[in-house]
């Protein structure tokens, strides 16, 4: 299991590396290290670096890789506990309505509010993307619970049904806003993923707020374990069963909610990672959850790197490039594994 673990996060550490020197202009390792040094305290080099590399390492290709980090690890965290909560390997990060109520929030702002305000560094169409999201989430929970019970077939159930109902009504806004046309390629930007981070504030907010969330998915591992044998086995082994269910679910919609903010819709890696962390360690979400974060996060990153690169200089959309690579990838883990997948 270390040796796992150390494969992990020096995949990371490579990612990011790769990530920040290639791109329309590739800047050497010992570029980017000597520019890194010369940022700490007391430390002063001489500068033997392009200016130009500079402005692009600093303001924009080392905030796109950080966003990349963070999206990755978010949605494979929320993979994870969306997936133990529901006992179900299909359930991905937006299983129940959070994309299309993250859409609705986000086009409800392009039509009707000027899109110049902003919030520690998040633009109103990403806030309004993270509020939708939540909200849609909120409405789901309040139309599954039944009798003080959540069940979860209800809680998927509302989330399909919620989620075409925000589709539906995103389209007509569209359609009788005279804006169809206009809004429409905004509107695919959004669908199709990509990472947006555009200064250091949103960047260190943005930071905060998911490493805190992963951080608290850690205290929930062994609840998630416990929900594997089934609601009634878990509340047999002490677990408050919808306490935990409304604080996973919770937890796992904040997440998703922040890498939409960050990234747009981007899909399968809050589905696949989960699946490949689980064939490599098995079922339990002690070594699950911190896994699938690190491996989300470099699979993203390079991603990323991809979608800049491949048809450079004109870049393929990151949600487009994940689908693509994470559809096959999960009908070869499924078809190689089909005999050994425990969940």
């Amino acid at each position: 299991m270390p040796l796992i673990f150390a494969t992990l996060a020096a995949l990371l550490a490579g990612s990011v590396l790769l990530a920040s020197a290639f791109g329309a202009v590739f800047i050497p390792l010992s570029e980017i290290a000597r520019m890194s040094l010369d940022k700490l305290p007391f430390v002063h080099l001489e500068p033997t670096w392009q200016p130009a590399h500079e402005t692009i390492f600093f303001q924009i290709r080392l905030l796109r890789v950080g966003g990349g980090v963070l999206v990755g690890a978010a949605l494979a965290t929320a993979g994870v506990l969306f997936q133990g909560l529901l006992r179900n390997p299909l359930a991905d990060p937006y299983i129940i309505g959070t994309s299309s109520g993250a859409l609705f929030g986000a086009t409800l702002v392009m039509i009707f509010i000027p899109a110049t305000l902003s919030l520690w560094g998040f633009g109103i169409i990403s806030i309004a993307a993270f509020l939708g999201a939540l909200g849609a989430v909120f409405l789901v929970y309040s139309l599954a619970r039944v009798g003080g019970r959540t069940p979860v077939v209800s809680l998927v159930l509302a989330g399909f049904a919620t989620g075409a109902f925000f589709t539906a009504v995103t389209w007509f806004m569209l359609s009788i806003s005279g804006e169809f046309h206009y809004r429409l390629g905004a509107i695919f930007d959004f669908l199709a993923g990509a990472i947006r981070v555009s200064n250091w504030l949103q960047l260190a907010v943005a930071s905060c707020l998911i490493l805190g969330g992963i951080v608290l998915a850690r205290f929930f591992t062994s609840h998630l374990n416990a929900f594997s044998v089934g609601e009634e086995g878990a509340a047999y082994l002490g677990i408050n069963v919808e306490r935990d269910k409304l604080l996973i679910l919770g937890l796992g919609s904040f997440l998703t909610a922040l890498a939409v903010c960050l990234g747009g819709l981007i899909g399968f890696v809050g589905l696949v990672i989960p699946h490949a962390m689980r064939l490599a360690l098995g079922p339990d979400h002690r070594l699950l959850l911190p896994a699938a974060a690190l491996a989300g996060a470099s699979f993203l990153v390079l991603a990323d790197l991809g979608a800049r690169i491949i048809f450079a200089p004109t870049e393929l959309r990151l949600g487009i490039l994940t689908a693509l690579i994470g559809a096959p990838f999960f009908i070869y883990l499924l078809r190689r594994h089909r005999k050994e997948y425990a969940f």
